[in-house]
C-alpha cells in the first residue's frame, strides 16, 4: 500500500467521522423555541366593599421590577394598564421569572404585589389615604334632593320651504344625418344636441328631483345622469335630443337645514355620598339642578367643575363619552 493511498484512507475516515458527529449533534441538540416577552395587564380600582363604588383610577403609576429591568406605565381613563417585560436570562434558561408590581396614586395607599409573570388579569384595589370626615351629631346637614342633569346637544332640523317647478326646451332638428366627430344619437345615425339647465339653491337643498319629458318627440330623447353638487345645493340637468324640439318638466322639493341647540335631561346614579352621570360625546354645557334645603337651584359645571356642595371630576373615554363623578363635601347629604 503506497503512502498516497494511506493518506487518502485517513482523510476519508476523518471526513466520515466529522459527518457522523455533525449528524448526531443535529439529532440530540435541538434549538430552543424563542422566548416571548411577558405582558402584564390589569385595572386599577378604588377599594370598597360595595362593587358599585369600585370606580376606576386613571393616571395611576404602574411599575414592574424584575431582576434585570424596570418598566413603567400609567393607567388610562378606565383604570386599564398594560406592561411589556422583555425576556430575562432566567426565562431563556426555562426558569420562571418573578416581578414586583407596584401601583401608586396621589391620595391612596400604594398597592404592591409579588408575581410570577404569566397570563393573568391583575385587579389592583387602592385604599384611600384620606381620613373619613366626621361631623358632630349636633351639626345640621344640608340636603340635596330631586337632582337632575341638564345639557345641550346640537341638532339638525330640516324644514320644507317650498317646491321647484321649471320647464325648459331642448331644441334640435330631426332627421338630419350625423356628421363624423359631431354629437350624434346613441346609434350614431342622427345629429343630436344637448340641453342643460342649472338651478342654484341659494343656501337651500333640492330633494326628490323629478325630470320628465312632457311634449315633443320624447322617445328620441335621453336624460343624462343628474349632477348634484355641494350636498344638493346646486342642481344641473342635461338632456340629449336627436329629433325635433322637446319640452321637459323639472320638479323638486326645496328644504333648508337649521342647526339648533336641544336641551336634554338625565338623572344621576347615587351611591352613598357620591353620584355619577355620563354625557354623550356631543353633550355640552352640563349643569346640575337640585333642591338644596327645599330651594330649587341650578349649579353650572364650568371647565373647573366647581360646585359649592361637592368635589367633581370628569373622565373622557375613547369614544369621547364623558363620565362625571361628584363626592359630597362635609355638611351635605343626599336624602
Amino acid at each position: 500500500m503506497t503512502g498516497k493511498t494511506k493518506i487518502a484512507i485517513w482523510v476519508a475516515a476523518v471526513l466520515t467521522l466529522a459527518t457522523l458527529i455533525a449528524g448526531l449533534s443535529l439529532f440530540f441538540i435541538r434549538p430552543r423555541p424563542p422566548v416571548n416577552p411577558t405582558i402584564l395587564t390589569g385595572v386599577v380600582l378604588v377599594r370598597d366593599s360595595d362593587p358599585r363604588k369600585q370606580i376606576p383610577l386613571s393616571a395611576a403609576e404602574v411599575t414592574a421590577k424584575t431582576k434585570n429591568t424596570s418598566i413603567r406605565t400609567t393607567s388610562d381613563a378606565s383604570g386599564f394598564f398594560r406592561l411589556t417585560i422583555p425576556p430575562s436570562l432566567e426565562q431563556q434558561q426555562q426558569q420562571p421569572q418573578t416581578a414586583n408590581l407596584r401601583i401608586t396614586h396621589p391620595g391612596y395607599f400604594p398597592f404592591v404585589l409579588n408575581i410570577a409573570s404569566g397570563d393573568q388579569i391583575y385587579l389592583a384595589y387602592l385604599s384611600s389615604a384620606a381620613p373619613k370626615p366626621s361631623l358632630p351629631e349636633t351639626r345640621a346637614q344640608s340636603s340635596l334632593a330631586n337632582i337632575r342633569v341638564r345639557y345641550s346637544e346640537k341638532a339638525e332640523t330640516t324644514n320644507n320651504t317650498g317646491s321647484l317647478v321649471k320647464t325648459f326646451e331642448v331644441g334640435n332638428k330631426g332627421n338630419v344625418p350625423c356628421n363624423p366627430n359631431a354629437l350624434c344619437s346613441p346609434d350614431g345615425k342622427w345629429k343630436a344636441s344637448i340641453g342643460s339647465f342649472t338651478v342654484e339653491g341659494q343656501g337651500q337643498e333640492f330633494r326628490n328631483v323629478r325630470l320628465s319629458c312632457i311634449a315633443g318627440p320624447c322617445p328620441f330623447t335621453r336624460i343624462e345622469p343628474q349632477t348634484v353638487i355641494s350636498d344638493g345645493k346646486r342642481l344641473t340637468i342635461s338632456v340629449l335630443n336627436w329629433s325635433d324640439t322637446a319640452t321637459f318638466l323639472l320638479e323638486a322639493e326645496v328644504s333648508q337645514t337649521i342647526v339648533t341647540n336641544v336641551i336634554r335631561q338625565s338623572f344621576p346614579a347615587i351611591f352613598g355620598s357620591s353620584m355619577s352621570f355620563t354625557l354623550p360625546a356631543t353633550g355640552e354645557g352640563p349643569s346640575i339642578e337640585a333642591e338644596l334645603n327645599g330651594r330649587d337651584i341650578v349649579f353650572p359645571l364650568g371647565p373647573d367643575l366647581i360646585v359649592s356642595w361637592g368635589t367633581c371630576t370628569v373622565k373622557v373615554s375613547r369614544d369621547r363619552t364623558k363620565l362625571y363623578r361628584c363626592d359630597l363635601k362635609a355638611g351635605y347629604r343626599f336624602p
